[in-house]
């Protein structure tokens, strides 16, 4: 069975920017890291560098789309590992198409990955902090989930629906001592997607006008320490610079 002190933050999404400084930043603070993402073998530069900085880190390889993977997950975490205090959604489904142009295959797909697997994977993780009377929900969302642009028309969807679940999840959890969060993330971010695709954009990052993972991550990391009688539900974050 699992320490029961030995508290878990559990990272849906544990890429090589947002989400693994996320999970980076929570071990720091003596969280145990189980980490997500579809190949096992992206994950092991993560959790070996969190290994070696003194954490603990487990990483799996799992599909956040299909419930019987998701429900083995929890489950295996919960029992061998410790109770998941935290979580961290964070997968991401940004694929631009005109909208004459869109397949009903891509749309769903991109609703599957950005608002599906939100569904699945917070509903297990929060049935178990339910029971124990605590925990922390947190979203990664965009600007399209406040707004839908030309050419995203998928994106914007799924990404509306995931705020909408977060909203709805908040208002019912919230009595039960769960905080739930949507972090609206609005801005090119410092990753080499960034630096070898946009360079003019990344030019900026000397400006501030990029926006910094590390910072990003700090702000789940407040998020989650928040005292209850002052609990945010939606952050947004965007460099100085950034136009909405």
């Amino acid at each position: 069975m699992a320490e029961q002190s030995n508290k878990v933050a559990l990272v849906i999404g544990a890429g090589d920017a947002t989400g693994g400084v996320i999970a980076k930043r929570f071990a720091r603070e003596g969280y145990t890291v189980c980490a997500t993402r579809r190949s096992a073998d992206k994950l092991q530069p993560l959790i070996d560098e969190i290994v070696a900085s003194g954490g603990q880190a487990h990483g799996f390889a799992s599909d956040a789309r299909k419930e019987d993977e998701v429900a083995a997950l929890v489950e295996q975490i919960e029992r061998d590992i410790g109770p998941i205090e935290v979580y961290v959604f964070n997968i991401g489904a940004n694929v631009p198409c005109s909208i004459l142009d869109e397949t009903a295959r891509k749309y769903f797909k991109i609703w599957e990955m950005a608002c599906f697997s939100a569904f699945l994977t917070a509903q297990a993780v929060a049935r178990r902090m339910v029971s124990r009377g605590r925990g922390t929900l947190l979203f990664t969302g965009a600007t399209a989930a406040l707004r839908g642009s030309a050419n995203f028309a998928a994106f914007a969807g799924a990404k509306h629906a995931l705020r909408a679940l977060a909203q709805s999840m908040a208002r019912e959890l919230g009595p039960n001592n769960i905080h739930v969060a949507h972090v609206v993330v609005d801005g090119c971010i410092d990753t080499d997607f960034i630096r070898t695709h946009v360079p003019d954009m990344y030019a900026k990052k000397d400006q501030d006008g990029i926006l910094n993972p590390d910072h990003i991550a700090d702000n789940y990391w407040h998020l989650h320490t928040q005292p209850r009688d002052a609990w945010t539900f939606e952050l947004d974050l965007r460099p100085w610079q950034e136009r909405w």
